[in-house]
């Protein structure tokens, strides 16, 4: 899934921040790819958002595999791309391991996550749920086409 095409069919008003962390003690990190973090990826305020969101993944290529939240726990995929559309409510993450970067999201953000790149979920409100992808490469791995 490409920068440039969930830009292009993010929400009117959306925006993307991009950012690099570095590794952190047992967290790798991603040392060549950035976090995406579209604010407004979608207007929470249309119906069904999940749906809309696993729509949105499918047709760029990382098909929707769950609905949940997310682990409260620092964990991250060694080899695994990972895309969270925000469905409902508000959460706050932290991103890098322990004592790394703090981001507030909330229902009608997406992010993409680069293999190795550590996530926690540090609190929560509103029903949060996430829709979650793992995008593929065209050799059946997972991948983020940037």
């Amino acid at each position: 899934m490409s920068h440039e095409t969930l830009h292009a069919q993010a929400a009117a008003g959306a925006c993307c921040e991009s950012f690099m962390i570095e590794p952190n003690g047992w967290v790798p990190n991603n040392s060549r790819l950035p976090v995406l973090l579209w604010h407004g990826a979608i207007d929470p305020r249309d119906h069904d958002d999940a749906a809309r969101f696993e729509a949105l993944f499918a047709q760029n290529g990382g098909p929707a595999q769950w609905r949940d939240s997310v682990f409260d726990y620092h964990h991250f995929h060694s080899t695994a791309h990972e895309v969270l559309g925000i469905t409902s409510g508000d959460a706050e993450f932290i991103l890098g391991g322990p004592k790394g970067r703090v981001i507030a999201i909330r229902a009608g953000d997406a992010l993409v996550l680069p293999a190795g790149t550590g996530h926690c979920l540090l609190t929560s409100g509103g029903r949060f749920q996430v829709v979650g992808a793992y995008p593929r490469a065209s050799n059946g791995t997972s991948s983020v086409m940037l």
